[in-house]
């Protein structure tokens, strides 16, 4: 009924006498087409314009079902002096159903682009909604290298942070022309996840008085550190010499979900306190317990792209070493003097980077290198056209710290997205609403808690702890997911909720000023589907009374300090 609700608010009554057939031309594209972006000439000969009527969405997780009308809008434009092309594609909603507003979308993986994916989450809600290709065809990792040794920077740095950035301010002056809007206010949203996570947090931090509202969810931020990261669980395999199944994985996984479920005081299959179960949980509990798994073909889960063979079915039971595995992975990386480089999943995400191998030939279990990190060191840091690294020998835990800075200090003004002063975001005006998988398996929720504590301690150093969450709370707030894994629902904890009306509470909050002390979700599986859920703002943490029947938000001093990360490997702060 929430959702409802919200949804009825969203809606004007502002009356448009053009039709959609009569705006939807390509003439009046033309005719629309921005003629003052510094640096840019739009190409009118590039225009294609089309109605669409009774298009709908349904079975998504980032926004609801919906049928509207549109008129799909793409052309291109140029950078004065480099003859390049850049291509935008705009989905405009009818005259009578355009509230004022415009939405920027993003990518996943090294696209700076979802297509016309995430466009409907935009006109739905009368939203003008946009994106681009970037000038490099949409796909940073296949144009990355002019040659060997030769980085193509203009696709770099558009991915980086322009690209979208250009396709904003294009967007919102043309969207002013289309509907004769005057001076009347153009309200700018951004909303992504995943690298269109790291995408929001990039016109934040670029483009502080451009937007009135950003929603980066699990945001790739700090690249540096996330993508060699995704290599850290194949150096444990490695270096402690045991390959495990993954159904042996699979196993301590499902135990752990099983025996910190009740922790957050809700038996629902659903673990939303991983800080209480880091706090309580024994992996080493899940020795001896049995498993089995049948005869499968399945691909590695997370940011990139990985591949395995057939497995056979198999029996065992968990071992000693599969558990030691699992629990220097949830560690996070250390180099060789104890020091802390970079962070880990939660203890209920799944192991999909430490996914192995099975050699039919041998019958044993073999290391697969995680490919979204082997590519990111092969082809970012290396600098060779490579989708993946041939092997980790000699690669230590030292290595990968040093493949970590190197990465940060190459890219950090373009891909580590890490500037932690927002100020001038926040004199702006401007609102964010962050949210981020508790069971992330490809992106570790605690990035997203410590960028938070940068930016608060960076923006409110002579406050107390209280007052400058407080601070923070009037225009940035942080949720976390119970269950969720990477920008999804997730199977192995259907009864989560997840947050799928996030721009209308963002509208609710930027245009009605209705303040998201917890954040709207729905129950998109399991036996609570269609239902209504909240979600905690950061700090606070969720916990059921009364027998599981009442929902708490409260502040646990002790869950809070497993969030709490010094990263001592690096002599410069990590934000």
């Amino acid at each position: 009924m929430r959702r409802a609700a919200m949804m009825a608010g969203l809606t004007a009554t502002t009356a448009h006498a053009a039709s959609l057939a009569d705006v939807c031309t390509t003439a009046n594209v033309k005719a629309a087409l921005p003629s003052s972006v510094y640096g840019l000439t739009m190409i009118p000969s590039s225009v294609t314009a089309s109605p669409v009527y009774n298009a709908s969405t349904s079975g998504q997780v980032f926004f609801p079902d919906a049928t509207y009308d549109y008129c799909g809008v793409t052309f291109n434009y140029t950078h004065n002096g480099r003859g390049d092309t850049v291509k935008l594609q705009y989905w405009l909603p009818a005259p009578e159903s355009f509230e004022n507003r415009f939405l920027a979308t993003g990518g996943m993986a090294y696209m700076i682009t979802g297509g016309s994916s995430y466009l409907p989450g935009g006109v739905m809600y009368g939203a003008v909604a946009g994106t681009t290709d970037g000038g490099f065809g949409g796909e940073l990792d296949t144009v990355f290298l002019l040659a060997n040794g030769t980085i193509n920077y203009e696709a770099l740095y558009s991915m980086g942070y322009l690209g979208i950035g250009e396709m904003t301010t294009v967007g919102k002056e043309f969207t002013k022309n289309f509907y004769s809007m005057g001076d009347k206010k153009l309200y700018t949203y951004y909303q992504g996840c995943s690298e269109g996570g790291r995408e929001g947090w990039s016109q934040v931090q670029r483009y502080p008085g451009v937007y009135d509202g950003v929603i980066p969810g699990a945001p790739a931020i700090r690249y540096g550190q996330q993508q060699a990261n995704h290599l850290y669980s194949n150096v444990v395999e490695k270096t402690l010499g045991y390959y495990p199944p993954p159904c042996e994985l699979e196993k301590i996984l499902n135990a752990t979900i099983d025996a910190c479920d009740s922790l957050d005081g809700l038996v629902d299959g659903v673990v939303a306190r991983t800080d209480l179960c880091q706090l309580h949980f024994n992996i080493n509990s899940t020795i001896g317990l049995p498993y089995h798994c049948a005869a499968s073909t399945s691909s590695s889960i997370g940011l990139g792209f990985g591949k395995r063979g057939t497995d056979p079915a198999i029996n065992g039971t968990v071992s000693a070493e599969g558990a030691a595995v699992a629990a220097e992975i949830l560690k996070g990386l250390h180099d060789s003097k104890g020091r802390r480089a970079y962070i880990s999943y939660q203890p209920t995400a799944s192991f999909s980077d430490a996914e192995t191998s099975y050699n039919s030939e041998t019958g044993e279990y073999e290391l697969s290198i995680a490919s979204t990190g082997g590519e990111w060191v092969a082809k970012f840091l290396e600098l060779r056209d490579a989708d993946n690294l041939s092997t980790l020998d000699n690669v230590t835990y030292d290595t990968l710290r040093d493949w970590m800075e190197l990465g940060w200090q190459r890219y950090e003004d373009v891909m580590q997205t890490t500037w932690p002063d927002l100020t001038e975001f926040e004199k702006a005006g401007g609102k964010i609403i962050s949210f981020h998988g508790e069971s992330d398996q490809s992106i570790p929720t605690g990035s997203s808690v410590h960028f938070y504590n940068s930016v608060r301690s960076v923006m409110y150093p002579d406050m107390s702890y209280n007052a400058s969450v407080a601070a923070m709370g009037d225009w940035y707030r942080l949720f976390l997911v119970p269950g969720a894994s990477h920008c999804s629902t997730n199977d192995a904890q259907a009864n989560g909720p997840f947050p799928q009306t996030n721009l209308a509470v963002m509208i609710n909050w930027v245009e009605n000023g209705v303040v998201p002390q917890t954040l709207n979700a729905t129950h998109l599986a399991g036996e609570w589907e269609g239902q209504n859920a909240q979600l905690c703002s950061w700090p606070l943490r969720p916990l059921w009374t009364e027998n599981g029947t009442k929902f708490n938000c409260v502040y646990d001093q002790a869950s809070l300090d497993t969030w709490d990360y010094t990263f001592d490997a690096y002599k410069v702060p990590l934000y």
